[in-house]
């Protein structure tokens, strides 16, 4: 709420923050709005801190119910904001009677119409460790998105096509004894025992076989798809690529140079479409499916979630979207980057074509889908991440993904102890919750729906697991300070019963949300 009151406030677009302060005595929430704009405008940054709070305060306590307490400026500009303690209580009274949290209908504008790609492995052996990472980062971004209503389609794009089924197929043969030109050691080969496998199958039976073995992989993990789309059959089987290549041609953005027909000018970013030899290049079927997926399909936006090895790929399929006449600010890129499993403070090495990997199974049977989804989730894709196998199996308040499990478990052991369902409670009783953690709770409680608006704008998914920490901790300090059932006072029973039930049922969205499950007694 105050995020959307300062938004009217100061030019549009304006990038800034509202967050909740790591120290409480910087209040509930903090602004560095007044700071970004005083930048833009060259002015005093305090001078502009008092403008703002001057004119949000009254906005923000003429509705239903008063909001702040007291608006302060700190350091060189900071608004620090302080929440009245009823406006908790009123709030939290409205939240614990919802069916579900209520989220933005859509954080910015109107619902979109969102294809989600990823994971995209190519059917050339089994999905590895390093494709959980997208491919929980994807699936938990789909139910973010979901969450404030954009209609997402979960998309994932086979590459069953062109020269990677054509090394598969070498492999196959460099294993039953035919190597191929180049011999049966060619570093670009297929290696493994899955090769061996495959012995006697095509490249297309071995694709198929494949694929079959990725998506089988994928249900283990509770990863879904809405759309597998082909490009063998999407693409290259239909007129996809004559139809991209005349719509480029028209605008005139070819050109021929030694033989190959170029997307823009060789000497400046351009980039071959068609060889010299006739044959087209993945480029030209990657500007067809985004043909497909903007022009065809029509969808608002595309998110497209790749590895880290098509890091350098990125400015040019903006590029190719800008040549189809699409805004190339509605293509999301998002790199995951590498990932190290270690065991024993070692690292466990992998290479697809090598045969030295780990899978995704491997990795499931290890830890379980609910560590593994936890302990790729919480580390932003930008960054290269070790996954700690001996964590991720431990059962102790150690592993992360298991403290929030045990809280809300203990949330559930709680309420089934009262024997009461649906626990309702007036504000009055409500009020008798003073305690610092009682407070905190709440205040953790009602920042769920703001943390998946921040993700459904930006896309930052480790946000989840490290709210969902912080709520556990928060219940947890709440559980170890205050006693919930007491015989002597009734009153304060069912006001911290009330606040038990709201926690039991925001741990479970949360965990929802990621995919992972809310055990009822652990």
């Amino acid at each position: 709420m105050i995020k959307k009151e300062i938004e009217k406030l100061i030019p549009p677009d304006t990038e800034f923050s509202v967050g909740v302060p790591e120290q409480s005595e910087y209040g509930d929430y903090s602004s560095n709005a007044a700071l970004v704009l005083a930048k833009h405008t060259k002015r005093n940054p305090k001078e502009v801190a008092e403008e703002i709070k001057n004119q949000i305060v009254p906005r923000l306590n003429s509705g239903q119910f008063p909001l702040v307490l007291r608006a302060e400026i700190a350091g060189p500009g900071f608004l620090n904001f302080y929440i009245k303690h009823d406006a908790l209580y009123t709030t939290l009274a409205k939240y614990i009677v919802q069916k579900k949290p209520i989220f933005a209908r859509a954080t910015r504008g109107e619902a979109k119409k969102i294809c989600l790609e990823f994971v995209s492995a190519n059917p050339t052996g089994p999905l590895t460790m390093a494709n959980g990472r997208g491919g929980f980062y994807g699936d938990v971004l789909a139910n973010i998105l979901e969450a404030v209503e954009h209609k997402v389609t979960r998309e994932y794009y086979i590459n069953d096509a062109g020269n990677q089924v054509r090394l598969l197929g070498e492999s196959i043969l460099a294993a039953e004894g035919n190597p191929p030109a180049g011999g049966p050691d060619r570093e670009e080969l297929y290696k493994g025992e899955y090769i061996k496998a495959l012995r006697g199958k095509s490249a297309q039976q071995a694709t198929a076989y494949l694929l079959k073995q990725i998506k089988a992989s994928l249900k283990k993990a509770g990863i879904s798809f809405d759309m597998w789309f082909s490009e063998k059959n999407n693409i290259h089987k239909t007129q996809a690529l004559k139809k991209t290549l005349n719509f480029l041609q028209e605008k005139k953005l070819v050109q021929e140079h030694e033989g190959a027909l170029w997307l823009g000018v060789p000497e400046n970013d351009g980039a071959v479409i068609i060889k010299s030899d006739g044959v087209p290049t993945y480029f030209l079927a990657d500007l067809a499916y985004h043909y497909d997926k903007f022009l065809t399909r029509t969808f608002d936006c595309a998110i497209n979630i790749w590895g880290a090895d098509h890091h350098g790929y990125v400015a040019r399929m903006k590029r190719g979207v800008e040549a189809l006449g699409v805004d190339s600010h509605r293509l999301h890129i998002i790199i995951m980057q590498l990932v190290r499993l270690v065991s024993g403070g070692k690292e466990v090495r992998m290479s697809k074509r090598t045969g030295d990997f780990v899978t995704l199974d491997d990795l499931l049977d290890m830890v379980g889908v609910d560590a593994a989804r936890w302990f790729f989730l919480e580390r932003s894709p930008d960054t290269h991440m070790d996954f700690n196998l001996d964590l991720a199996k431990e059962r102790s308040k150690k592993n992360p993904v298991y403290y929030v499990q045990y809280a809300h478990a203990r949330a559930c052991s709680i309420l089934k102890k009262s024997k009461i369902k649906n626990q309702k409670s007036k504000i009055q009783t409500i009020n008798l919750l003073q305690e610092s953690s009682e407070l905190a709770l709440i205040k953790k409680l009602l920042q769920l729906p703001e943390v998946v608006e921040d993700i459904a704008s930006d896309y930052q998914v480790q946000r989840l697991p490290k709210y969902a920490y912080e709520l556990a901790r928060a219940f947890t300090d709440f559980y170890e300070n205050c006693r919930v059932i007491d015989t002597t006072n009734q009153e304060l029973t069912k006001a911290r019963l009330y606040l038990v039930q709201a926690a039991q049922k925001t741990l479970s969205k949360t965990l929802a949300l990621m995919g992972i499950d809310a055990p009822e007694a652990m």
